[in-house]
């Protein structure tokens, strides 16, 4: 059975969280999305955590996979996945004492290193891995060369690769040719622009969050989707102040100083794992596909200020009605379709699924964009 997953997302209990993800409306953010596996997100939470108790067997028959992220003492993100809700209250048990407070904060900072909540994350049977691993901040790769200097002795079970990376980006390194690739959303919000705006198909030989985690361990992924990397708004090495895009070599020879504005050049993804490979031969990957999102497409078709404006929603709404969800708009349906209820998106799903997007890549903290081919 495959199924589409989004295993990293955020609840209130989270800074910059909206208030509307509650569990009622993910569970329906994630029919119209056409997501069928959800992380819960914050699950050592414990509030956050009981609220779901009413969920896991819902009416839409989304499989709710209990999911927390977590911050070590080096600043480094962690994804943390269950099968069972209480095996966080296990964890949150051995982490007692390591944290300032659980009840407060949806995704704790503790006084740990990776590699001690990578044991304690097993020591109840959950799967653990870098959360954003790509990204400058708060991610492995901004800190670490290696999976072994994060991790020590522990063993990691996937790795996120974050909206600046795709599967091409960790591919050539060595400590990674045996980890399972994941691509979620970590959505601060309900809407469809940001829940599953990178998903992954998966392979289930057994139904519930059981079955997710036991195709995480063999490494069923079948498909990982997902921004482009140059979308992402560190994927350049670039100034933080006036986003001038530099290469490795001038930001080397500038100092990591901006000649133009003395801002902070920052390295991009994009450069930090050419770096990390060390000229390794990448090694294959299931098929990552780029997408953008529905309402983003439809927002730029109709040169709209945000993708929240009255017509682009109803343009929207006449997608997830003809076609029923928005992955198989932007996966599945055939373009001829597409074109039939709007022409202009079409083309724009042509393009994605052809590669003919032109991008403007993103770097020193700002997003990049993207136009089409004839537009651009």
């Amino acid at each position: 059975m495959h199924v589409t997953a989004d295993l990293h997302i955020h609840s209130p209990f989270s800074i910059a969280v909206s208030r509307f993800m509650q569990p009622e409306q993910l569970i329906r953010g994630c029919v119209t999305k056409g997501i069928q596996v959800l992380g819960t997100g914050d699950a050592l939470q414990p509030d956050w955590l009981k609220g779901w108790e009413l969920f896991y067997a819902n009416d839409a028959g989304i499989v709710i996979v209990p999911q927390g992220e977590i911050e070590d003492k080096n600043r480094v993100h962690h994804v943390i996945l269950a099968a069972d809700p209480g095996q966080f209250d296990q964890l949150r048990d051995l982490l007692a004492g390591t944290c300032k407070s659980f009840v407060t904060a949806g995704r704790p900072h503790v006084y740990l290193s990776g590699e001690e909540i990578a044991h304690a994350a097993h020591d109840v049977g959950a799967l653990v891995g870098p959360a954003h691993a790509f990204t400058p901040w708060t991610a492995i790769y901004a800190y670490f060369d290696s999976v072994p200097a994060c991790y020590g002795s522990a063993k990691i079970d996937f790795l996120e690769l974050g909206l600046s990376a795709d599967s091409s980006y960790g591919a050539a390194i060595p400590d990674l040719y045996d980890i399972p690739f994941l691509t979620n959303s970590d959505a601060h919000s309900p809407y469809p622009d940001k829940l599953g705006r990178e998903f992954n198909r998966i392979t289930l030989n057994r139904p519930g969050a059981q079955g997710v985690l036991d195709a995480i361990r063999r490494g069923a992924i079948g498909m990982n989707a997902g921004f482009f990397p140059e979308e992402g708004k560190y994927n350049r090495t670039a100034c933080t102040r006036c986003y001038t895009q530099y290469s490795l070599e001038d930001a080397v020879r500038h100092a990591w100083k901006c000649p133009k504005d003395g801002g902070i050049i920052k390295k991009g993804v994009s450069d930090r794992a050419k770096e990390l490979s060390h000229g390794s031969e990448a090694r294959p990957r299931p098929p990552y596909v780029r997408v953008i999102p529905l309402a983003q497409i439809i927002q730029t078709m109709e040169g709209a200020s945000s993708p929240n404006t009255k017509k682009c929603k109803t343009i929207y709404s006449r997608f997830i009605e003809t076609f029923g969800n928005e992955i198989a708009v932007l996966i599945d349906v055939p373009v001829p379709e597409i074109r039939a209820l709007h022409p202009k998106v079409g083309d724009a799903v042509q393009a994605l699924r052809s590669g003919t997007v032109v991008l403007h890549p993103g770097g020193g903290g700002k997003y990049g964009t993207f136009s089409l081919e004839k537009n651009g």
